[in-house]
């Protein structure tokens, strides 16, 4: 059991004290202790609870998530969002009612990459599990590096860098790759290297991705998910996918297009990223928000 239970001495001196009063002989003490020792353990296993629940009515929520439409950002060759209009004004009924159909491929704005995107028979959208899509968030920052390389790959040096300053990555964890370029979303040209449409388009994306070193060195730390800011784990430039393929066939899920991520501090927020659950899905479209606690 986790937490830190505070028990106030005062209540807990008045609670035996009427044990060592009433009871005459060391029997009697033990039968008016073991009548109270009850309403203790449950005071304890309380405390226990109330300690280890994550307050989320206090602190402050960041959305990591960009906002769904034409303008979104999918792969060249893939299918973009689109929205139809279904109805929306005042109904012969007298009330307001709005519906719209939409349309998208899988891969594209702020989304998932499930593990069976690059891994044979491994977990599907709808099969990664809720605990492995909320987590503690590890933010590295990246943006230096990036800004003079476009082509820059996180290498394990300097997730080892991350560590050596704010511990080692646990179990469990969701890391998130800062690289400074959400704020060029969504334009295309900026964010990716092409505007391109097509086949041909692919050879011109030119943006930052996580190395296969460092995807190495995030499965041997067991995270659960890893996410950055643009349309890639895999750099621009990739011909293999080879990070992806580290990753997922690891059951690792990836994150990508997620937005701007500067207000994060590298350690200390919880991570919570829920996807469209597509029964045998690849990926879907992405909510991820982040919760930073109250120091």
């Amino acid at each position: 059991m986790g937490g830190v239970v505070n028990i106030d001495r005062k209540w807990l001196a008045a609670l035996v004290q009427p044990v060592m009063m009433v009871a005459r002989d060391k029997h009697a003490i033990v039968e008016v202790f073991m009548r109270n020792i009850s309403l203790i353990a449950a005071t304890v296993c309380l405390s226990a609870t109330v300690a280890m629940a994550q307050d989320f009515t206090a602190g402050t929520w960041i959305d990591l998530t960009h906002s769904f439409n034409a303008e979104s950002v999918y792969w060249p060759t893939a299918d973009t969002f689109e929205q139809t209009e279904v109805f929306a004004g005042e109904t012969e009924g007298g009330y307001y009612y709005s519906a719209y159909n939409f349309a998208a491929s899988e891969h594209g704005g702020t989304h998932l990459d499930a593990p069976v995107h690059f891994a044979e028979g491994a977990l599907s959208a709808d099969q990664v599990p809720i605990s492995q899509l909320v987590g503690p968030g590890f933010v590295i920052d990246v943006t230096k590096q990036a800004a003079s390389d476009v082509d820059y790959l996180v290498t394990a040096d300097d997730i080892r860098a991350f560590e050596a300053e704010h511990g080692t990555i646990p179990a469990g964890a969701i890391v998130l790759l800062n690289t400074g370029r959400a704020g060029l979303y969504p334009d295309r040209e900026s964010y990716m290297g092409t505007a391109e449409r097509g086949d041909d388009a692919v050879a011109k994306l030119h943006f930052p991705g996580l190395g296969v070193d460092g995807a190495e060195l995030l499965v041997e730390r067991k995270i659960n998910a890893v996410g950055l800011d643009t349309p890639s784990i895999d750099f621009g430039q990739s011909g293999d996918f080879a990070t992806h393929v580290m990753l997922m066939t690891n059951n690792i899920a990836a994150f990508e297009n997620v937005a701007d991520m500067s207000a994060l501090p590298p350690t200390g927020s919880t991570i919570i990223a829920l996807p469209m659950k597509i029964e045998g899905g690849s990926g879907g479209p992405l909510r991820i928000v982040a919760h930073i606690g109250d120091q």
